[in-house]
C-alpha cells in the first residue's frame, strides 16, 4: 500500500486510537512524524514518545517504530486530551501562514503544528521566533 500523505495517516491513527480508548499506538518511524509526536508530548497531548525496534527472523536491519502513550483525563479512557486532530495543509492544497497570521487555537487550549525554516514547531513557538511556514496539523 502506498502512502501519499503520511502526516494525514498518522493523525488518523491517533484519532482512531483515542476513539477506541487504547493505551498506546505503534507507528512506523520517520523523522517528520517523530518531530510531530515530540511536539504533542511537549504540549501535553501525549504522555510519552519513544522509538522501539523490532527484528524479523533472518533480517539484519530492525524496523523502527514510534510508540506513543496516549493521555486521558479519566481512568475509564473515555475522555482524551486530544478531542480533534485535523490536517490543514494537504498535498493537493498547501496552506502557509506568516507568524502574525497564526491565531490561538480554540481559545489557546489547542495548537497548530508548523513546518518552518527552524524545523517542526508549534504555533506558540512560531510566534515567539517570528517565523511562519506550512500549517501541518491543528490539535485541540
Amino acid at each position: 500500500m502506498s502512502r501519499t500523505d503520511p502526516i494525514s495517516d498518522f493523525a488518523t491513527g491517533i484519532r482512531n486510537a483515542v476513539a477506541s480508548g487504547q493505551d498506546f499506538i505503534l507507528w512506523e518511524q520517520s523523522k517528520l512524524l517523530e518531530a510531530i509526536a515530540k511536539i504533542l508530548q511537549k504540549e501535553g497531548f501525549i504522555e510519552k514518545v519513544e522509538v522501539v525496534s523490532f527484528e524479523k527472523k533472518g533480517k539484519k536491519n530492525p524496523r523502527q517504530f514510534l510508540r506513543l502513550e496516549l493521555r486521558y483525563i479519566d481512568e475509564r479512557k473515555t475522555r482524551s486530551l486530544i478531542k480533534t486532530i485535523k490536517r490543514i495543509s494537504k498535498p493537493g492544497r498547501r496552506v502557509y501562514c506568516g507568524y502574525s497570521e497564526l491565531k490561538p487555537v480554540s481559545g489557546g487550549i489547542g495548537i497548530k503544528i508548523i513546518s518552518s525554516p527552524r524545523g517542526i514547531i508549534s504555533d506558540v513557538e512560531a510566534r515567539r521566533l517570528k517565523v511562519g511556514g506550512e500549517v501541518l496539523l491543528e490539535v485541540y
